[in-house]
């Protein structure tokens, strides 16, 4: 085709071409128009005024200068504006244009409508693969995995072969249906395509598979791609952190960079989340150092996770200096620093961090108020639990079950059994096995055997299956004397094949994890482990510390009842700890289930006898031991 000069297409139109500009010019050239620092793609508002410009004839109208509008309304998401040129393209003689009907689905879909791009979609005349995989892409983005597959068939049945674009985006949209054999369906159709290898649908499929829980796919489609990029390695290893595979996902980090593969703030979010679960602090701080030295700028996306990192590995110092280091906190900044405080049993801190966010004009939504009532039930803080959970009403939040199962704790915690009674029968909901659940915790702390049966025979109506209640009204029954009691609740657990879980407690050090449990003669240094408990014992007796002997709830003497609680899994392990790390280090230790009311009356004395810092994570909260007291005021 001959070019047409500006001049041209202005004698062409009977009018005198006026001095446009220079971005407006580049519309009316026939070169492609590439966005440039000096020559960008206009402000989607600029673009809607030069629509004008087209209705006064002062702009020739080609299919180039409606995609350069469309593309600049796409980068603002506007929507209002997009059906606007749209509207303006439906009346012009480029109406039913395929690469311009392509594109307003592409703009819909960006928009976040897309029923629209469906409406432009369905009302071509004729389609090609482009129109396919845009609006399977456009279903796929915005959270309709439903509707993106059930594009496909009628793509096939027109013939169309779909390419990487369209694969990558029918294997996000499969990744919603774990267990539905979608997926592998998908993949056999990318096999039989010849996709299947390309680093792109490849790394689609590894997605896919990981966040179907699939692991073993995963991995497999992983080792057989010929060329891995950035993509396939953070799509493994965020597999990993989200299966709870720590340790694999960090030696896949670690192989990463081996391989030469620089990480990204996606990388090191999969990494921090991994490490909190595992409490690998010396992990953590290595791979925080890594972030450093890239000289990436602490976001909050990747600030976010290394705070729970902290935090969650028993760091409450370092977890602060990043929540006062993070660029741009976002609403989850401030919930992750309040979670922290409420683990650790700081209500009042919480308090004070939780009205800093209010004073700050962020956004509170239903996650934070469950914050700070748990931090308030951890805490003790009952008349401020109860005004916050009164407050959500002036941010126009419901209530959910976890905040009536967090209030119901809180009174219940505070001796308040009756009043969380009256509170639980007051709920506009029906009371649910965790609300009952935390009710039954709260007798078990009080060694109330009625409330406590009360709320058991509940759950065990309502969650018959949960191994947890008659181990608590076992405890209820032993700790108050009442054996024949705690003797059919024995039989019933036998009968049922409830087993209580074994408790375990475990250590980091130098990179190496130590684990223990109660008597353990395992460890290669069990007689030295013990021997050390011996003396340890010794000295915090002289400091004042008598054995619990209500803690063992089992039907011996008082001299059988000491000896069961001198070896406890979290004793022997911060035996070993005591053996092993250089005076003055802080020693973190992790338990599997609630830490031992002895051995915690014990970690007192030993925090001041020995001059150390010992934190201790178990199921439901944080310890911090120092000289002779717990963070948590013994309140737990």
């Amino acid at each position: 085709a001959k070019r047409r000069t500006p001049a041209a297409i202005a004698t062409s139109m009977r009018k005198p071409l006026k001095l446009l500009p220079n971005c407006l010019l580049l519309y009316r050239h026939t070169r492609p128009y590439t966005p440039t620092a000096a020559n960008p793609v206009p402000a989607a508002s600029a673009v809607l005024r030069d629509l004008d410009l087209l209705d006064a004839g002062e702009l020739a109208p080609t299919p180039r200068v409606y995609h350069s509008f469309i593309t600049a309304c796409a980068q603002s998401k506007n929507l209002e504006d997009a059906r606007k040129i749209h509207a303006h393209l439906a009346s012009s003689r480029f109406a039913g244009d395929a690469f311009l009907d392509n594109s307003l689905i592409h703009l819909y879909c960006k928009c976040g409508s897309v029923l629209e791009a469906r409406k432009v979609f369905d009302e071509m005349r004729r389609k090609d693969m482009v129109s396919w995989t845009s609006l399977i892409a456009g279903f796929a983005q915005n959270d309709m995995p439903a509707e993106a597959i059930g594009l496909l068939p009628g793509m096939l049945k027109g013939r169309f072969k779909p390419n990487g674009f369209t694969f990558a985006s029918l294997l996000k949209a499969a990744s919603a249906y774990a267990d539905s054999g979608i997926g592998r369906q998908i993949h056999a159709l990318a096999v039989k395509c010849g996709w299947h290898e390309d680093v792109y649908v490849g790394s689609a499929l590894l997605d896919m598979y990981a966040r179907c829980g699939k692991m073993d796919m995963a991995t497999a489609v992983f080792d057989k791609l010929d060329s891995k990029n950035g993509v396939s390695w953070n799509a493994l290893i965020s597999g990993f952190a989200r299966k709870g595979d720590g340790e694999t996902a960090l030696m896949a980090f670690a192989e990463m960079l081996r391989s030469g593969f620089e990480a990204t703030h996606f990388t090191y979010s999969s990494v921090f989340s991994s490490i909190a679960r595992l409490g690998a602090l010396e992990q953590g701080k290595w791979v925080h150092a890594h972030v450093i030295k890239s000289r990436q700028k602490l976001t909050a996306f990747v600030g976010n996770t290394l705070l729970d990192m902290y935090a969650k590995s028993g760091s409450m110092i370092d977890a602060r200096k990043v929540f006062d280091r993070v660029d741009n906190k976002d609403l989850v900044t401030w919930n992750t620093m309040l979670t922290a405080f409420a683990q650790y049993g700081l209500g009042k801190e919480a308090v004070s961090h939780f009205e800093e966010m209010r004073k700050s004009g962020v956004y509170l939504n239903q996650i934070t108020f469950l914050c700070i009532l748990t931090a308030c039930s951890h805490g003790g803080l009952v008349k401020e639990g109860k005004r916050y959970f009164e407050m959500m009403k002036e941010y126009d939040l419901e209530p959910e079950i976890d905040h009536y199962v967090t209030v119901v704790a809180l009174l219940g915690r505070a001796g308040l059994l009756n009043y969380a009674l009256v509170f639980i029968f007051k709920m506009p909901m029906e009371p649910t096995a965790a609300v009952w659940g935390a009710l039954l915790a709260a007798c078990r702390m009080h060694r109330n055997a009625k409330v406590g049966q009360f709320a058991a025979d509940h759950v065990f109506e309502l969650d018959p299956d949960d191994t947890g209640p008659p181990v608590l009204l076992y405890n209820i029954y032993a700790s108050t004397g009442q054996w024949d009691a705690a003797a059919r609740v024995r039989r019933m657990m036998k009968t049922t094949g409830v087993k209580k879980e074994p408790a375990c407690s475990w250590v980091e050090l130098e990179n190496s994890v130590h684990m223990f449990v109660a008597n353990d003669d395992t460890h290669p240094r069990a007689e030295e482990i013990y021997k050390t408990w011996g003396e340890i014992s010794k000295k915090i007796r002289k400091e004042g510390y008598v054995p619990d002997m209500d803690y063992v709830l089992l039907r011996v003497d008082d001299q059988e009842r000491e000896a069961n609680l001198q070896y406890h899994s979290e004793k022997l392990a911060l035996a070993f700890a005591l053996i092993e790390m250089p005076a003055g280090a802080t020693i973190r230790i992790m338990k599997n289930i609630r830490i031992c009311g002895d051995c915690h009356s014990a970690f007192k004395y030993i925090s001041k006898a020995f001059g150390r810092e010992v934190v201790v994570r178990d199921t439901n909260r944080f310890h911090h031991f120092s000289n002779g007291s717990c963070s948590c005021g013994d309140y737990w």
